[in-house]
């Protein structure tokens, strides 16, 4: 691939596009099945004051809801993934919106199953499932709803939050148009004079070079380019966190936090916990950037200094061919049966590998029932390598949850997600530092380790903490205007960063580029993810066939238990700091040798 132009999607090879034609081979046979989806809505609707008459009635509904639950995985993973292998498509930004309106006419006519079902006594509830011995399989989705008794409201209240659901993605769809779709960046130069084109895709990767007068102008064209719409984008954000104070509010919540992970079982003291726990140890930081600093011998560190390797000559390119092998010989320690479903996504066309002008920024996994599907900007650097790791490893989570668990639990929570996905990245680490006979490769690689935990660990919680600040002033009825947000930020900055770094101003803008700050309390989970990874990884590493038999076991388990009890089981206890503490103490550990190699 030639990185100085960036190809249109169709000079992309079709072996490195993922194979979309595995959902439906037409965008008519995808017409065909939204037709059937919303002839559902109707289906649905003739069980209102059935399902809490009778057990046969209530089972022969939840059949039904899983079956919508599959056809609709197939239409909202096609038109999502269309879109986002060219944002500018508008077809395909249509297909989205209509998936979404018969989606949205699905969840209206289902508005009743809750109160309903809430409705039925405990000694009735019994009784079904002796009269229906094949309702025992969703006995844990049932319960979990009657525990959630006090948040449920009245079939009419549901019905019109359920209509309600598609004005309330306005906020994350116009953000990812206004991101993706709608802004460009200026052409950046080097210390040589020659141009570079800026994208969400070359960002990163220019970061990591070793000009720092590039590395300089990436930063300051990016940043002052959010910075030119700045009210616009904190409006966006306002609006993302009025919507949760709705809902919130509406569902009898005492805060946003509460509402956003009491869906996924997770209490809250978890959320503070991590960012307690992190503030306990910033010394670790502090050292780290220290050492940034003198290694780089700036006499000032800025934050585009962050990102460049502080070993040199040491930076090589990785061929996707080449990274497929060595995350494949990495996941080595938990079986052939892993490294199989593995090879099978990469022989598969699971993954959609290199940028396109319009493409999606960033990286994910789509838990398609079909197979899942991952996107990928790959650039033929160590991080794109990780990157790899990283969303295989959630595709191999979703594949086996999906392969051992029903449809009502084949869904694992987002909190359980980054847990395998990191996983993966610390056994990649683990197997390319076992391979380092090179002094200077082994730091190089101890470096880039070092930058996992500073990015997913210290600068995760930095993000949750930013957004438990904003929602908090939401909730208060406080306005989000450019200033609060920029002053929360930089003061977050600096509190993370210490006193051995420049405060520039442009990062101050730095919350406007996050798209994971419209994805609900999602960013906190990288860094407990990132926790418990780091404590499995080293399980599996130590613990041989039997540490690998629990950890797949874990990735088999969807949510048919909480988050915290399949962790459990897979030996890391999250209810306690004890993984965050033991993660940052490895944290320092690695300073001390990269100090030691260094000298």
């Amino acid at each position: 691939m030639d990185e100085k132009k960036i190809p249109l999607r169709e000079e992309i090879a079709s072996t490195d596009k993922w194979a979309i034609e595995d959902i439906y081979a037409t965008d008519e046979l995808w017409e065909n099945d939204l037709i059937k989806l919303k002839e559902y809505a109707n289906t649905l609707s003739t069980y209102r004051g059935k399902i809490s008459k009778s057990a046969k009635a209530l089972f022969e509904f939840l059949k039904l809801d899983d079956e919508v639950s599959v056809l609709a995985d197939a239409l909202g993973n096609y038109a999502q993934r269309k879109s986002d292998e060219n944002t500018q498509n508008t077809r395909y930004q249509d297909f989205c919106s209509r998936y979404i309106s018969a989606a949205v006419s699905v969840n209206s006519a289902c508005a009743f199953v809750s109160p309903e079902i809430l409705s039925i006594s405990d000694e009735k509830l019994a009784s079904f499932y002796d009269e229906e011995p094949e309702l025992e399989l969703y006995r844990l989705s049932l319960d979990r709803l009657r525990k959630k008794r006090e948040h449920i409201l009245s079939d009419a209240e549901e019905k019109l939050l359920s209509m309600s659901s598609e004005m309330a993605g306005a906020p994350e769809q116009i953000y990812s148009m206004f991101s993706d779709a709608d802004l460009t960046f200026p052409d950046v130069k080097d210390s040589e004079g020659n141009t570079h084109q800026l994208t969400h895709g070359s960002y990163i990767p220019l970061m990591h070079s070793a000009d720092r007068e590039l590395r300089k102008n990436a930063f300051m064209a990016m940043y002052e380019t959010y910075g030119s719409f700045k009210n616009t984008a904190a409006a966006i954000l306002s609006a993302q966190t009025k919507k949760l104070c709705f809902y919130s509010k509406a569902r009898k919540y005492g805060s946003n936090l509460e509402a956003a992970l009491d869906s996924t079982e997770i209490p809250v003291s978890v959320y503070k916990n991590l960012i307690n726990a992190v503030h306990e140890n910033m010394d670790y930081m502090y050292r780290y950037v220290r050492l940034r600093k003198k290694l780089l011998g700036v006499d000032e560190l800025h934050f585009y200094d962050l990102y460049t390797p502080i070993v040199n000559d040491c930076d090589v390119k990785i061929s996707y061919e080449d990274a497929k092998k060595e995350v494949l010989e990495s996941v080595s320690p938990l079986g052939e049966d892993y490294k199989d479903i593995l090879k099978e996504g990469f022989e598969n066309r699971w993954i959609d590998v290199y940028e396109n002008v319009g493409k999606c920024s960033g990286a994910y996994s789509a838990g398609a029932r079909v197979h899942p599907y991952v996107l990928l900007n790959y650039k033929g650097t160590l991080d794109s390598e990780f990157t790899l790791a990283h969303e295989m490893g959630h595709a191999i989570h979703s594949y086996l949850s999906n392969k051992h668990q029903p449809v009502c639990y084949s869904d694992y929570v987002i909190f359980v997600a980054e847990v395998a996905s990191t996983c993966n990245e610390a056994l990649l680490m683990e197997s390319l530092l076992n391979k380092a006979t090179d002094k200077r490769r082994r730091a190089y690689l101890i470096n880039y380790f070092l930058e996992q935990f500073r990015t997913t660990l210290y600068r995760q919680t930095m993000f949750a903490e930013f957004e438990l600040k904003i929602n908090e002033l939401s909730e208060n009825g406080e306005s989000l205007t450019e200033e609060t947000l920029c002053s929360i930020y930089r003061d977050l900055n600096k509190l993370y960063f210490g006193d051995d770094i420049v405060i520039d101003d442009e990062i101050a803008m730095e919350w406007a580029r996050i798209p994971h700050f419209y994805y609900n309390f999602y960013v906190y989970q990288y860094a407990t993810g990132y926790s418990a990874a780091i404590a499995l990884s080293r399980k599996i590493l130590s613990g041989g066939a039997q540490a690998a038999q629990a950890y797949k076991g874990f990735l088999k388990g969807g949510c048919s238990k909480t988050p915290i009890e399949l962790l459990c089981d897979a030996g890391v206890d999250m209810n306690t700091t004890a993984p965050i503490t033991e993660a940052l103490s490895l944290f320092g550990e690695l300073i001390d040798e990269l100090e030691e190699l260094m000298k």
